[in-house]
């Protein structure tokens, strides 16, 4: 019976598993997305996740926190050949992946299934990412004026529009000056008689 046995096991150790849960997260904010099965992403989305909003509080008492539960590892890059230290992945979560997400609340990864299928146990896998954090701002088409009555206004035109209009007229107007020169030409070879 399994009374009282929570949590995803995945056939291995305790410390095997912790050891596991570290190296994904820190590779999830380090590259961003990472490929592996969808019991392992399952099971490393809700500890990414608690990473995150310790990254969003920036605290030293957070960040301390961080590095106790994901450890700190180095991010190189090969420069010239050689391996170069460019970033740690605290550093990293702290300073791009916390303020990204600043405005956020919750849902920072994303699980997205692959149609493939890995070779050696035909295990599905799936995409674990971190979501991108793209809000554009509505286009406001009422302005206000000095006596607090809004007042609508036009969207402008979009300049590639007209700049795409002109370029496929002068287009045509080169097509037509050519044929008109071919067919001037042929008039003149048939006056000539060659």
């Amino acid at each position: 019976m399994r009374h009282q046995v929570r949590g995803r096991h995945l056939s291995r150790t305790s410390a095997h598993r912790t050891a596991l849960r570290r190296n994904l997260a820190a590779s999830v904010i380090e590259h961003g997305t990472i490929s592996t099965t969808r019991e392992k992403a399952k099971f490393v989305k809700p500890f990414v996740e608690k990473l995150v909003t310790l990254a969003k509080d920036g605290s030293l008492h957070a960040r301390r926190r961080a590095i106790s539960l994901l450890q700190d590892r180095d991010i190189c890059a090969i420069q010239d050949g050689e391996p170069m230290k460019v970033n740690t992945v605290i550093g990293k979560l702290f300073s791009e992946v916390g303020p990204r997400f600043a405005s956020r609340n919750g849902g920072y990864t994303r699980i997205i299934n692959l149609p493939l299928r890995r070779v050696g146990d035909n295990g599905q896998l799936v995409l674990l990412q971190l979501v991108e954090e793209t809000v554009k701002a509505k286009p406001q088409n009422t302005v206000f004026t000095t006596e607090d009555a809004p007042v609508s206004i036009e969207p402008k035109a979009d300049a590639n529009i007209d700049a795409a209009d002109t370029t496929a007229e002068s287009s045509a107007d080169q097509t037509e000056t050519k044929d008109a020169e071919a067919a001037s030409a042929d008039q003149t070879d048939e006056k000539t008689g060659n």
